[in-house]
């Protein structure tokens, strides 16, 4: 009897140790994920760049509480394109992904958000950011966008209006008519502003010089605030122009957005060793940067010189202007990290890894630690944005540091010690007046005194029904395409809508 009990406990032991351990609540589980990127490495968010962040986080997964789920990444060359489609449809000729990670390009992004919701697959990307996409059902519902969407950064915008008292904006912006990366940046500021400020638009084709541009420079007169979304050059250009024409001074405010170029932020962009750069420098005086806050966790600066480490072993070429680690590194990496937290969750309430729509909805109206800081998804599935404003604070060196930070989380603003009041109250912007007290010794109100009162309501009227039609029929809308354009190609839906027309028509 006693040799039976022996054996009995022999076999149970041997049982258990066959079990695969329990980590953090969650049996072992295999993740097939997808990763949609291009291949061309002068994308900032090529896969040989962003690989080795997803490797990063997969590492730290599996050393912590998540060590029991496994990710398989494959990759496929998104190219920016319909081959982002093609491969997702491929890949689900045998078993379907567990999960999307990309594509970042709108247009890549577009079909395939549309067939993963359909399958229930969640799709977890770094790009797509375009307003249109804000608007999850029914195409997109599968949706979570793990950096700030253009529309966030818009907000940054609305907020400086607000509290400033600004007026109007002039928004300037390239459109190469493919990936259209300004257009939707732009488009993001239109949609906030639009409605409570009187807004214009200026498209500019990249492939033509800026010389001959009078037009665009008769119509900021008008305006308090000109934003632009150009490339480096054209900023330059543009600036020098309007310094040139007495546009730079108190009256008019400039602002640049920069999101992704996140080695300079601005800084220094004016100097290009030649006769120009001393003009450069005082016309850069009057440009505000708005771009990504960068985080300067200890954690982020290791992750940084990993990511540097990776590249430099590939032999990736670091493209021209741009840091060696970016917004998409650091969102992709968060990516992986938000999607195990929320398959673990799913799990332990008795879902499975194909349960795509309950783990989406656990990635959304969250908060989480990322490598950078703190991350905070909204109830839409996209990350709240914290932005930054820089400008110039040395005018001699001319150098620029970050004067305001914009929070999204809580939609405030913070002044930071560099800020210039100057540079941000416009001087001669129209205050509303003061009436004088009414006279004591008046009992009562005269002849003269209503009659003028009449004709001043009369007059009041009439500005009102003017303002009003003028408002009506002067709001521009962003030109979609230049009259040179070929009436061909994706962009044949877009051209009709205006700015404020819903992605999904692409």
């Amino acid at each position: 009897m006693l040799c039976l009990a022996a054996a009995s406990l022999l076999c149970v032991s041997a049982c258990l140790l066959a079990l695969p351990p329990r980590t953090s609540g969650l049996l072992r589980v295999d993740v097939d994920v997808l990763v949609l990127l291009p291949r061309n490495n002068t994308y900032i968010f090529s896969a040989s760049r962003i690989a080795p962040a997803l490797e990063y986080a997969r590492r730290r997964l599996s050393a912590g509480p998540y060590a029991g789920v496994n990710f398989t990444l494959r990759y496929e060359n998104s190219n920016c394109g319909m081959e982002a489609l093609f491969a997702l449809v491929d890949s689900a000729r045998g078993e379907r992904p567990d999960l999307v990670m990309g594509p970042v390009c709108e247009y890549a992004a577009a079909p395939v958000v549309r067939v993963a919701s359909h399958w229930d697959i969640p799709v977890v990307s770094a790009g797509a950011l375009a307003s249109g996409f804000s608007h999850k059902q029914p195409e997109y519902a599968l949706l979570t966008r793990i950096a700030p969407s253009y529309l966030k950064m818009g907000e940054t915008f609305a907020a400086m209006f607000r509290h400033f008292g600004w007026q109007d904006a002039h928004l300037i912006y390239h459109d190469d008519k493919e990936e259209r990366n300004c257009y939707f940046t732009t488009e993001g500021v239109h949609l906030l502003l639009d409605g409570d400020y009187e807004t214009t638009a200026f498209a500019l084709d990249p492939k033509e010089p800026l010389a001959h541009l009078d037009e665009l420079f008769k119509i900021m007169l008008n305006h308090q605030v000109v934003i632009m979304c150009l490339h480096a050059d054209a900023v330059r250009e543009v600036m020098l122009m309007a310094h040139r024409r007495g546009l730079t001074n108190s009256n008019r405010l400039f602002f640049n957005i920069e999101l992704f170029n996140s080695s300079s932020y601005g800084d220094g962009s004016w100097r290009k060793g030649e006769k120009h750069d001393y003009e450069a420098k005082a016309a850069y005086a009057f440009l505000n940067t708005v771009t990504l806050m960068r985080s300067t966790k200890p954690e982020f600066e290791e992750f940084s010189v990993e990511m540097r480490k990776s590249q430099r072993k590939k032999g990736v070429d670091v493209c021209e202007g741009c840091n060696d680690v970016n917004v998409f590194m650091e969102g992709f990496h968060d990516a992986l990290l938000l999607y195990a937290i929320a398959l673990e969750e799913a799990m332990k309430s008795g879902y499975t890894k194909k349960n795509g729509t309950e783990i989406s909805h656990r990635m959304w109206n969250r908060t989480f630690e990322g490598i950078a800081g703190q991350v905070s998804m909204d109830a839409n599935g996209d990350r709240n944005g914290d932005f930054s404003v820089m400008s110039m604070t040395n005018h001699e060196t001319g150098t620029y540091e970050t004067v305001m930070n914009y929070y999204g989380t809580n939609e405030s603003i913070q002044i930071l010690p560099g800020f210039n009041s100057e540079r941000f109250f416009l001087r001669d912007a129209p205050r509303p007046s003061t009436p004088e007290p009414p006279k004591e010794s008046s009992g009562g109100l005269g002849l003269s005194a209503a009659t003028g009162i009449i004709v001043g309501g009369l007059l009041g009227t009439a500005l009102l029904l003017a303002f009003y039609f003028f408002r009506k029929n002067y709001r521009i809308t962003i030109e979609r395409r230049t009259r040179r354009e070929p009436c061909d190609g994706k962009h044949r839906q877009l051209r009709e809508d205006s700015i404020r027309s819903n992605f999904s028509a692409a």
